[in-house]
């Protein structure tokens, strides 16, 4: 009889200290609240551009909750990825697990608002989509299943850059490309559709930095990439040949990132000698251009304060970019980071390394550009002109359309 007591007994105990472990168990899983501030939902957009050994993603975070002032977003990877750079984030990784923080200039986020930041990243294998996202602890959607990413197999970028968060308000856009609504974030689209003589007007009037000649810049029907109409430069060689539309008014509304999107069509290979078709006042170096053309036949990067070039013009930095085929419409984008110094560059979509300077130097790269005080470089730019200039000889006819201004990515 004793022993039956003793067993009863034994069961009781049992059974208190399970009941006290739940109890526990519950105090510990009511205890992980979330940071204070946070949504109580929010929804994830993922959109990657890998290539074989490694990736950029533009991620979005949508938050549901209340305004917030600060935040972080953490997921976890699945494999073997490993964060190498990031812009409009502070990232950092341990193992497979990530936190991405607000920058100083991003931390508020109102409720219903959208954050934007990005990064790159190295993987081997299979690059499977992050999972877990959270916004100050709090669980995310809507990652599972993001665009397909694209290959690009001759385009690999060494970084990526900083930018104004797309949360900020920026200027409504003046004018839309007929190809496409304005996106997101869009200082400005211009399709020329509202261009009413062959005489470019309104944001955009000619200009011949430095000299003058025989090149001019025109509204014309003849070619579109949408629409009805595009900016003509009929561009000839010789210094003294410089002629551009270009825009001053803008470029402050997009600050502290600049980016642009535009469409390109032209009818002469780039030769080998240093070209321009677009240009940017850098008010911060002696209001010296920053310049898009192209050396030895390949797209590049050029600072006109020092003549410093991005990719270096060795053969094997020359390869890491790319060329600019005739007769058809391209598109190019790129963004310019004032606190950063970093310059990325996309063509038809995809991250172009040799015209990427994530502010460490790569040799054939971007070393020179960092060389010296390069690497303290810091632009602030005022103006965006597109047009010609040809330092030694060689005639091309350009065309721009569907030009876009920007406080975040745009795309093609």
């Amino acid at each position: 009889m004793s022993r039956d007591h003793s067993w009863l007994r034994s069961i009781r105990v049992l059974a208190v200290v399970a009941a006290a472990v739940l109890a526990m168990s519950a105090m510990f899983v009511l205890g992980s609240r979330p940071a204070e501030g946070a949504g109580t939902g929010c929804t994830v957009g993922y959109q990657p551009n890998q290539w074989s050994t490694g990736f950029t993603a533009d991620v979005t975070v949508t938050n549901g909750g209340p305004a917030v002032s600060a935040w972080s977003v953490t997921w976890s990877w699945t494999g073997n990825q490993q964060v190498t750079s990031a812009w409009n984030a502070l990232v950092g990784q341990s193992g497979q697990q990530v936190t991405a923080s607000n920058e100083p200039y991003n931390g508020s986020v109102a409720a219903g608002a959208t954050v934007a930041f990005g990064f790159q990243a190295t993987y081997s294998g299979t690059n499977a989509v992050p999972a877990n996202f959270a916004f100050n602890g709090v669980a995310c959607g809507g990652a599972g299943s993001p665009s397909s990413p694209s290959s690009s197999p001759s385009t690999q970028p060494s970084s990526q850059p900083s930018s104004q968060p797309s949360s900020q308000p920026s200027s409504q856009p003046s004018s839309q490309p007929s190809g496409g609504s304005c996106p997101a974030g869009a200082v400005f689209c211009d399709g020329f559709e509202n261009q009413t003589s062959t005489t470019p007007s309104g944001r955009w009037s000619v200009v011949t930095p430095n000299c003058s000649g025989t090149g001019t810049a025109a509204i014309t029907t003849a070619q579109e990439h949408s629409g009805t109409k595009s900016l003509e430069i009929d561009g000839h060689g010789t210094y003294c040949n410089h002629v551009f539309a270009g825009d001053t008014t803008d470029m402050a509304a997009a600050a502290p990132t600049w980016y642009v999107r535009f469409w390109i069509k032209h009818t002469a290979p780039l030769p080998t000698d240093h070209t321009t078709f677009l240009a940017m006042n850098d008010s911060a170096h002696g209001n010296t251009d920053l310049r898009l053309g192209a050396q030895n036949g390949a797209l590049m990067w050029n600072r006109q304060s020092d003549d410093a070039t991005l990719p270096d013009q060795s053969p094997a930095g020359v390869a890491q970019s790319v060329v600019l085929p005739t007769g058809a419409w391209e598109c190019l984008e790129f963004s310019v980071d004032r606190a950063g110094g970093q310059i990325h560059t996309w063509y038809n979509g995809s991250p172009v390394p040799g015209l990427t300077e994530d502010g460490v130097p790569t040799p054939n790269l971007d070393d020179q550009w960092l060389a010296g005080t390069g690497a303290s470089w810091r632009p602030q730019l005022t103006d965006l002109k597109l047009g010609w200039e040809n330092y030694s000889s060689g005639d091309d006819t350009l065309w721009f359309d569907d030009v876009v201004l920007s406080t975040s990515r745009i795309g093609c």
